[in-house]
């Protein structure tokens, strides 16, 4: 039986009969008859006549080719840790806050002589995903991802990063980032000096 399906629904509302539809992502049956889990727009797969949710406010997974935002937590000698904060298209956290690695063959195009370098400890970095699973990979060689937010190694006051070198607005210090350079979105939290 074909009926139109409702532009938005609420957890427990009623989408149709199991005979009517398979259960999909999003909404779980019970007794015979199926419901929404999540707020959001039903979509129905004509192939199969499955029906899931479409979230409305989905929650950001961290997947290959997408642009995250990550917090550099640690530098060893081959790889940057970096605790994920969000993805670049939503203003949600990731859940889990999960960790991601830039290994230095990864930092920038051409030879990295030390990550220390390139990054600090604290530094707000747009990057690319090389790897979503097992264990998250990321990228900062192209020149649109790198650092997008720092903090003085001296004084811990906000880095200018518009400047010709990074420097610090409090005391002066200037220091080397392998920066991201131009347009970007805006990073989370309203961290950083530079100007959008």
């Amino acid at each position: 039986m074909d009926r139109e399906l409702p532009s938005l629904v609420l957890p427990g509302d009623y989408l149709g009969a199991a005979e009517e539809f398979l259960p999909g992502r999003g909404t779980y049956e019970h007794g015979g008859r199926i419901y929404a889990a999540l707020l959001g727009t039903p979509a129905l797969d004509p192939r199969d006549r499955t029906i899931r949710i479409v979230p409305r406010n989905s929650v950001p997974e961290v997947a290959e080719g997408d642009l995250v935002y990550a917090r550099v937590e640690e530098l060893k000698t081959a790889m940057a840790i970096c605790e994920v904060v969000s993805t670049a298209t939503s203003r949600r956290g990731v859940p889990g806050s999960p960790e991601g690695t830039v290994h230095i063959s990864k930092a920038k195009d051409g030879y990295t002589e030390s990550l220390s370098g390139e990054f600090a400890v604290g530094d707000i970095i747009l990057a690319k995903v090389l790897q979503g699973k097992p264990s998250i990979k990321l990228s900062t060689a192209a020149p649109t991802l790198g650092v997008v937010s720092a903090r003085c190694q001296a004084c811990h006051a906000l880095l200018n990063l518009n400047a010709k070198q990074p420097t610090c607005v409090r005391c002066g210090h200037q220091e080397h980032r392998k920066l991201a350079k131009g347009p970007h979105p805006l990073s989370p939290g309203g961290h950083g000096a530079r100007a959008a």
